[in-house]
């Protein structure tokens, strides 16, 4: 079984010295927009219709990559990676931070064939799948993601790209001197739900700036959370509403603790608290979405899920800003395990 290169696992994530601060020098600064489809960009990019990694669907490109950037706010130097489906409301949210963002297609779909229950005897079966298909590294026995078609290389694909189309946005920024590699240090990697579960399980592996986790992670029945992470647990963030099946079934808050997060502060209720919320890493919501599980889930990222207040405003617009840009050398103070907070959730199910 290969491994990544160990050279890779040496980027330690850190505040930027002040030569390698980033700056644009764009004649007519505005927000960027950008799209392309993986395979013009990388000819060897290659469908799997075995796990749903497919090129078109009904007719239409499905291999569709997003990317934006905003050449008026000062640049904060890191490259958010998403990994879900396209957001424009939270890319128009990371980009008034300071912030690029891309969003790639990889080998995602294999959840809805290997993501249900029963849980299997292996209990970081779903974990090994998530990194394959991250890191294009041969991790998992049930499915075959070559290098190209992991979000790794296509991340790596895009930027390149993207430095070529748009050279004003300082995509260069995010890349290795020879062009080979992200500068993985200088990356937020970020999604929801199942992809808030993959962006951690790939922190445990790759050093990273930053990991922040909508409604996730789940793998309720696996243990890999409580491996040893490359990345620092400082540097994970979580944020759920508590109507979330997610958080209502304990997925959410044994991830957090197998993480270590609560070595950080106690879970803070964001609606009676204002920023930094106790400068700790795990923020709830009791935000009305009418009693509907399905919106709360959604509901604590930008989009038309989110709750707002009575002039309009998203009521979590000082949230996202914290997690996505709140010093991460600032924390809370350590805080007990919850014992309410089940722990081992494949007792009640039966293997397969």
């Amino acid at each position: 079984m290969n491994r990544l290169p160990f050279a890779i696992l040496l980027l330690a994530p850190g505040a930027l010295q002040a030569a390698d601060a980033l700056t644009f020098n764009d004649p007519k600064p505005q927000r960027y927009e950008l799209t392309a489809r993986a395979s013009a960009i990388d000819p060897r990019a290659k469908p799997h219709p075995e796990i749903d990694f497919v090129f078109e669907k009904g007719g239409k490109p499905a291999d569709v990559e997003n990317a934006s950037v905003d050449t008026r706010v000062a640049p904060q130097g890191r490259l958010v990676i998403w990994l879900m489906g396209n957001s424009a409301p939270l890319f128009e949210h990371v980009n008034s931070y300071g912030l690029h963002a891309i969003r790639v297609h990889y080998a995602n779909g294999w959840f809805g064939k290997f993501g249900k229950e029963p849980a299997p005897p292996d209990d970081e079966f779903l974990g090994k799948i998530r990194l394959e298909a991250a890191t294009g590294e041969d991790f998992s026995d049930v499915v075959s993601i070559p290098t190209p078609d992991g979000m790794m290389e296509r991340s790596l694909q895009f930027v390149k790209w993207l430095a070529k189309e748009n050279p004003q946005g300082r995509w260069d920024f995010f890349l290795t001197p020879d062009g080979k590699a992200l500068r993985w240090d200088r990356v937020i990697i970020s999604g929801s739900s199942h992809g808030s579960t993959t962006a951690a399980r790939f922190a445990k592996q790759v050093k990273v700036d930053r990991v922040v986790m909508f409604c996730g992670p789940r793998d309720q029945y696996e243990s890999w959370q409580a491996l040893p992470s490359a990345t620092p647990a400082n540097r994970y963030f979580g944020f759920s509403h508590v109507l979330d099946g997610g958080w209502t079934g304990d997925h959410y808050c044994r991830s957090w603790e197998l993480l270590g997060l609560h070595q950080f502060g106690p879970i803070v209720h964001v609606d009676k608290a204002a920023p930094p919320y106790g400068n700790t890493r795990r923020l709830i919501t009791d935000a009305d979405v009418k009693g509907d599980a399905k919106r709360a889930h959604s509901s604590v990222t930008p989009g038309s899920a989110a709750v707002k207040d009575a002039s309009g405003k998203f009521l979590h617009e000082d949230v996202w800003r914290y997690l996505f840009t709140h010093p991460v050398e600032q924390t809370g103070q350590p805080v007990p395990s919850d014992p309410n907070c089940k722990k081992d959730l494949r007792k009640a199910v039966p293997a397969k």
